[in-house]
């Protein structure tokens, strides 16, 4: 394969899809969530960046989270609860905030690990990676520090958070590997698009030179 075929740009269908799954991470938030301890909030919204980095892959993935972010920075309420504004990124959450990017990113390096398509057992095993320890790996020291309560005490705290969130894990799993049966397309640009891109070469005439 050479270089230039390796080499994707983004194009409206890309950008349409990290759009879409944007405003399904929005959308999540609705409901609202409820606070415990340490002011951060317990929301739907992180089984939509599970399924941002195991649907539309790494990049694709860390970008539609990074444009939520960038949304909510000016200010546009879409974060649980109607929250948006700047000031978001300096409290308790702001980790957790921007783990959303770097997880979506590693779960979709490991559900798509070398191009292959999604299975159950890779699929969960990159949503609790990325979506969870990753996570909670930046998001309990921000909290801690903005909390100033000690980084054992708030990684303790932040164990309320696990029981739902491997439930949202296995959710995240179960819808894409009933994706993957029943809608591949919908992994564009991901293993799916990979399989044309080894194209077979000409086959040679009986002279060994390639055939037109």
């Amino acid at each position: 394969m050479t270089k230039s075929s390796r080499t994707r740009q983004l194009d409206a269908t890309d950008l349409a899809r990290v759009a879409v799954v944007a405003a399904i991470v929005a959308v999540l938030g609705l409901p609202g969530g409820f606070s415990l301890f340490g002011g951060v909030p317990i929301t739907a919204q992180t089984l939509g960046v599970m399924l941002a980095g195991a649907l539309l892959g790494p990049w694709l993935g860390a970008l539609s989270m990074a444009v939520l972010l960038a949304l909510v920075a000016t200010g546009l309420p879409l974060l649980a609860g109607g929250r948006g504004g700047i000031g978001v990124f300096v409290g308790p959450s702001a980790g957790y905030l921007f783990g959303w990017i770097a997880g979506a990113l590693v779960i979709g390096l490991i559900v798509h690990a070398g191009g292959r398509k999604p299975v159950a057992w890779r699929t969960f095993a990159g949503v609790v990676t990325g979506g969870i320890l990753l996570v909670y790996a930046i998001g309990i020291p921000v909290q801690s520090l903005v909390t100033r309560l000690p980084l054992a005490e708030t990684a303790l705290t932040s164990l309320v958070f696990v029981p739902g969130d491997l439930a949202k894990a296995v959710i995240a799993t179960a819808v894409v590997t009933t994706l993957v049966r029943a809608y591949p397309r919908a992994f564009r640009r991901t293993w799916a698009a990979a399989k044309p891109a080894v194209a077979s070469a000409p086959a040679p005439d009986r002279d060994g030179a390639p055939v037109a």
